[in-house]
This record gives C-alpha cells, sequence and structure tokens, in this order.
C-alpha cells in the first residue's frame, strides 16, 4: 500500500489494520531532503517531546484520529479494542518511520530514549479542552510496566 492509498483511506473514514503508515521515498536535491507525510486535510499539528519512559495517551478519542511521525527517539506503541484488558506486543517506531491510531481503539506510547519527539496531525483541533472532551481515559499501560517496556525495547 502507498501512502496515498492509507492516507486516501483514513480520508474516506476507512481505518486501516496496520497502524504503521507507508512512506513515499523524499525529494531530494542540492538543498537536501523533503519527505512528504500526509497530502489529506488535517485539523491540527502538535510536537511532543518526552523523554525515556515516559507514558502518553493511556486513552481513546471518541472522534478524533492522529498520525504520529518519530521526527527523533524512539516509541513503543500499544493499541488495543475498547474495554480490553490484553496488553498486546508493540510495535516500535523509530526515526523516520510514521503510525495511524483511528477513533475509539484505546493507545498508549512509551517513548524508549531521551528527548524522543514525535509529531502528530489529527482530524480534530486539539485545544486542551477539545481534545479532553473527545476522549476517554483508560488504565492500559502503568510507569511500573512502561519500565519493563523501556528494558526490553529501548
Amino acid at each position: 500500500m502507498t501512502n496515498d492509498e492509507y492516507t486516501s483511506a483514513v480520508d474516506r473514514g476507512e481505518w486501516p489494520s496496520d497502524p504503521r503508515v507507508p512512506l513515499d521515498d523524499p525529494f531530494t536535491n542540492h538543498n537536501g531532503t523533503i519527505q512528504n507525510l500526509v497530502l489529506k486535510n488535517m485539523t491540527s499539528v502538535a510536537a511532543l517531546t518526552s523523554v525515556k519512559g515516559a507514558v502518553r495517551a493511556n486513552h481513546y478519542h471518541k472522534t478524533d484520529w492522529h498520525y504520529a511521525y518519530v521526527v527523533s527517539g524512539s516509541v513503543a506503541y500499544f493499541e488495543r479494542p475498547i474495554g480490553s484488558d490484553f496488553i498486546p506486543e508493540p510495535t516500535v517506531f523509530r526515526k523516520g518511520e510514521m503510525f495511524f491510531t483511528p477513533p475509539m481503539k484505546e493507545h498508549t506510547m512509551v517513548f524508549l530514549a531521551d528527548d524522543s519527539v514525535i509529531v502528530t496531525m489529527a482530524r480534530n483541533v486539539r485545544s486542551h479542552d477539545s481534545h479532553e472532551a473527545d476522549l476517554e481515559r483508560v488504565t492500559f499501560i502503568t510507569p511500573e510496566l512502561a519500565k519493563s517496556i523501556v528494558e526490553r525495547f529501548g
């Protein structure tokens, strides 16, 4: 599947089963490189910097979805059906990779390296209040479990 096929499916409201988003070959010339990430509509873009062992998310979105591009470091990404108590194996994403989270999927991220930076690109406006209104917090990955995840995958 190409980036356009993947992001077109998302644009139509069809959620691919694989969170890994394919990236097209970058454009490179004497000035450097341009890596297109998403050439579809979205409403907000945010940069998140996290320390090693940080746990982010532990929630699901009612209507929102987001792409996450790893600028530096690495992240162990977990996703499961709403209401599940199963802890799935994570998918590890490293610098230069991107993943997608659809609505109505519990998800969490454990950052595996200091100064990991991801850029998220989302459907909904991501002001604090609007973001909080669209999500439900869940117990998924605890700080104690995150320590063992960093030891295993970091």
